[in-house]
């Protein structure tokens, strides 16, 4: 790649890397609702301006449905669970769980026996991935509370549905517009839900800059970025970003957050990252949807975390 492309490269890896330092931090000083709010409000305010501008939605009409539902599964439930998980999960935990998603897409492109067929490597890496799952969703994970676990997995299970929605519904609108509708859509939902939680007091300096970068750099920049990144480096090189941004969430957590870098954190982080590198290896059988396809990485990899 060129130094441009290694450039943006390195700041998406970095800014998809830090969400879950950012939801640990703004979970200290506001509830879930008002969290989810700020930052798909913040992130819909931002785009506005970019899709009136482009005349890009109008394109959106007759689409409402799967519009609906890929908000739902990649946008309003993720958020809400993933927030409310690190109320109990370190930082690190959930980043690394959430890394899982590859190999929760590659399960479900099997059971709909879409893109390519899983051959024995991508089977060893299904195996191997959900055994590193295992590993963090043990026993001591959630410190005997096994909801924020499966809070996590169900994120993770959200994220995998968005992109198969987006593929097949949505691939054919414009990325700009289909996140400022759905992110638009996100915060009048749970409008209403952060009005009944509003804090009573300011919340600190750091909750607030949480708040700002949840909805201005993780969301709104990163959508911005990413678009060059795709243009410089094409989209399968764009997406390797998968394999980085969990090893930046687990060194904030413990370089910011003081979070215990654990053997369990460790083997589970090989096992997750090996097995969906293996789990989500190109097959012979049948080839990957292209064309329209790849044109909607941008809708769904901006959502994502």
């Amino acid at each position: 790649m060129s130094k441009r492309g290694w450039l943006l490269f390195s700041a998406m890896g970095v800014i998809w890397g830090i969400p879950y330092l950012l939801i640990k931090v703004a979970d200290g000083g506001v509830s879930v609702p008002v969290l989810v709010f700020t930052r798909t409000a913040l992130g819909a305010l931002l785009f506005l301006p970019v899709a009136l501008r482009g005349g890009y939605l109008p394109a959106l009409k007759g689409h409402v449905r799967w519009l609906a539902a890929f908000t739902l599964v990649e946008i309003v439930g993720p958020w809400a669970l993933l927030s409310s998980a690190e109320k109990r999960l370190p930082s690190s935990t959930t980043g690394l769980m959430v890394a899982a998603v590859p190999i929760f897409a590659a399960l479900l492109a099997w059971l709909t026996r879409d893109g390519d067929q899983l051959t024995l490597i991508r089977w060893t890496g299904l195996a191997v991935g959900l055994a590193g799952v295992a590993v963090l969703a043990g026993p001591d994970a959630g410190h005997g509370d096994t909801l924020p676990v499966i809070e996590v997995l169900l994120t993770a299970l959200g994220y995998a549905l968005g992109p198969w929605i987006a593929n097949r519904k949505l691939a054919d609108l414009p990325p700009v517009a289909v996140n400022t509708v759905c992110l638009g859509a996100a915060a009048v939902i749970y409008a209403p839900f952060a009005a009944l939680t509003w804090p009573r007091a300011v919340p600190s300096v750091e909750v607030l800059l949480s708040l700002a970068g949840l909805g201005v750099i993780c969301t709104a920049a990163a959508f911005l970025i990413f678009f060059r990144l795709i243009a410089e480096v094409g989209p399968a090189r764009a997406t390797v970003i998968t394999y980085v941004n969990p090893a930046i969430a687990v060194a904030l957590g413990v370089i910011v957050l003081n979070e215990h870098l654990t053997a369990t954190i460790g083997v589970a982080f090989v096992l997750i990252l090996g097995g969906s590198i293996l789990a989500t290896r190109a097959g012979s059988a049948r080839t990957a949807r292209t064309g329209a396809g790849r044109d909607t990485e941008p809708v769904r990899s901006n959502l994502v975390l």
